[in-house]
């Protein structure tokens, strides 16, 4: 298929993922950095939550720390369905408008 996205020759999900391909960096480096922070912080959390486990007096901390990372990594897969849906939910308002 051409690279150009042509709201007359393409249907709405062939014109969706056309203008998706180039232009999807726009959106993509928002979610990209909220990908980015959420992973840091995850590590930070499995890190200290490690470390805390060493001591007896910490290990309650360590738990909590865990218990906080487990939290982020559902976030993972959360931060991406909410990116696409809202680079879709762009392009498709702009088909619609060229029609």
């Amino acid at each position: 298929m051409s690279e150009n996205a042509n709201a007359k020759a393409h249907t709405k999900s062939q014109y969706v993922e056309i203008k998706m391909g180039r232009h999807g960096l726009f959106f993509k480096k928002r979610y990209e950095v909220l990908y980015t922070l959420n992973d840091f912080l995850l590590g930070i959390w499995y890190l200290l939550g490690s470390i805390c486990l060493y001591f007896e007096i910490s290990k309650e901390w360590g738990i909590l720390l865990f218990m906080l990372g487990s939290i982020q990594i559902l976030i993972r897969p959360s931060i991406r369905i909410i990116h696409r849906f809202h680079v879709k939910k762009h392009y498709i308002k702009e088909y619609d408008s060229k029609q």
